[in-house]
């Protein structure tokens, strides 16, 4: 959204300035359409027993986190994520290359408990016992 109005205010300085401005206008748009894009190639799959994220245009990365590794969870919402009812989560693991897993733009729902109550019972499946 901010690069939107960038290249909103480049296109208008371009009118009233300078027709170089129009550059900025589609280099920032380009940024932003790219921006876009790659945010929704991210995909989410949570099973039983992990999550697996996938995320990439033009090269795919793939990552998985076991359910079991999750320690902590944090869900944030900006004003405009609101209106869209929108929502980010973030979980803390204990796994070495993914310490944290960052999921965005999700809809709102009651995804924090399920992930909770499927991370209990994997650390039970597992006989993993958490000592603070």
């Amino acid at each position: 959204m901010p690069l939107l109005l960038f290249a909103i205010t480049f296109l208008l300085l371009a009118w009233w300035l300078s027709y170089y401005f129009i550059l900025f206008s589609l280099a920032v748009t380009g940024a932003a359409w790219y921006r876009m894009l790659y945010l929704r190639s991210y995909t989410f799959h949570v099973t039983a027993e992990l999550i697996r994220l996938q995320r990439g245009i033009f090269s795919k990365r793939s990552d998985q986190v076991e359910m079991f590794r999750i320690k902590d969870y944090v869900v944030t919402q900006s004003f405009f994520q609101q209106i869209f009812k929108l929502m980010d989560v973030t979980l803390i693991t204990t796994d070495l290359e993914n310490h944290s897993v960052y999921m965005f733009g999700i809809p709102e729902s009651d995804i924090i408990d399920t992930i909770r109550e499927r991370v209990q019972q994997a650390r039970q499946d597992n006989h993993i016992y958490e000592i603070n």
